[in-house]
């Protein structure tokens, strides 16, 4: 059989494909969509706070009856210092500037203004909404929380970006890896948001591969039935897919995005931390090109809270120049079918190879 059985049995599910999750991209209707082709699903919940995330959990659970992922991230929230907020205030002032030079009137928020969310209330949330897998990325959860998740049978999938990563979440117990390439689209699962390993998928993948023993799933490129099978040749037991659904049916991208990504070309990608505060891979735009190198870039979640504003603006009046397309480094046709017949048809391509 070509299809590794270990995830599928484990996790509950016909095939070993995973829907990646993606804050602002990927929906609850995607997550349904992706359990209907028989793979499984992933809620992105990123970093929202306790009373979203059972919202969107509730609604997930309304369109299917199948096991999906809830996804979040699991970052350090750092600590505000008076260099902090002289730093906040400078980069406010900036972005605010470079908006209204550019036509768009926004009204950023205040640094006392900004409320963050501490994984552990999702944590407790995901526990109490009954959910059966959770996977996280930005680094590893805390001894007591896997406690918590181990002690209610949750399946935990962390992420890792190099062998030593992958190394700590084996040996707190996470039951399945995701092994993140450089190529890979969207926020990278790096531990150290300011250290990102730029480590290419193919050799990542075999090097984690001889080092721990639990499953693997690999994410970065796959796009293709000879992507697919490449990453399984390597040892994957298991496929996590996000880019060749950017612009599916059940997106939540909105048409002009759409758009811009399949005019995309190969220097257009780019690895950048100028709007979250952490580095994630997608197309090259005024705003990226007018901060990337710049002091006005504040740590996640920051950074991420900063710019909101101003993407939502943005958004509204299809300005793609400061608006966040995250997309991998594989360029291919990016299809508007749904998320179902776009995963069904990689499934049926890696078959019959």
């Amino acid at each position: 059989m070509f299809w590794p059985e270990t995830l599928s049995k484990r996790l509950g599910i016909k095939y070993p494909v995973i829907q990646a999750p993606m804050f602002g991209v990927s929906t609850s209707q995607m997550t349904a969509a992706a359990s209907k082709a028989g793979c499984l699903g992933s809620l992105a919940l990123a970093d929202l706070s306790a009373d979203k995330s059972i919202e969107l959990i509730r609604e997930t659970k309304k369109l299917t009856d199948q096991p999906f992922a809830a996804n979040i991230f699991v970052h350090h929230i750092p600590e505000i210092t008076d260099r902090m907020k002289e730093k906040f205030i400078k980069a406010k002032q900036f972005i605010t500037q470079l908006a209204n030079d550019h036509h768009l009137e926004v009204t950023l928020p205040d640094l006392e203004d900004i409320k963050v969310n501490s994984y552990q209330e999702q944590v407790d949330a995901i526990i109490e909404e009954g959910c059966k897998v959770l996977s996280f990325t930005f680094g590893n959860l805390d001894d007591k929380s896997i406690r918590k998740l181990k002690e209610k049978d949750i399946i935990l999938i962390g992420t890792c970006t190099s062998a030593e990563e992958a190394l700590i979440l084996e040996k707190s117990g996470i039951d399945m890896i995701c092994v993140q390439g450089i190529e890979a689209g969207g926020h990278r699962g790096t531990f150290d948001p300011d250290n990102i390993p730029m480590i290419g998928g193919i050799s990542l993948l075999s090097e984690v591969h001889d080092q721990v023993t639990v499953p693997l799933i690999y994410a970065g490129g796959i796009y293709n039935g000879k992507t697919l099978r490449a990453a399984k040749e390597l040892g994957a037991q298991g496929f996590q897919v996000g880019s060749i659904l950017l612009a599916s049916e059940e997106s939540g991208m909105k048409p002009f995005e759409k758009e811009r990504l399949r005019s995309a070309v190969e220097k257009d990608i780019i690895l950048t931390k100028s709007f979250s505060g952490r580095y994630a891979r997608g197309i090259k735009n005024t705003f990226i090109e007018t901060l990337e190198n710049s002091d006005y870039i504040l740590p996640y979640p920051y950074q991420n809270k900063l710019t909101n504003e101003l993407r939502r603006i943005s958004k509204t009046l299809q300005n793609s120049d400061f608006v966040s397309i995250w997309a991998g480094q594989s360029i291919h046709d990016y299809s508007h079918l749904s998320t179902e017949e776009i995963l069904k048809n990689l499934i049926a391509g890696a078959e019959d190879i």
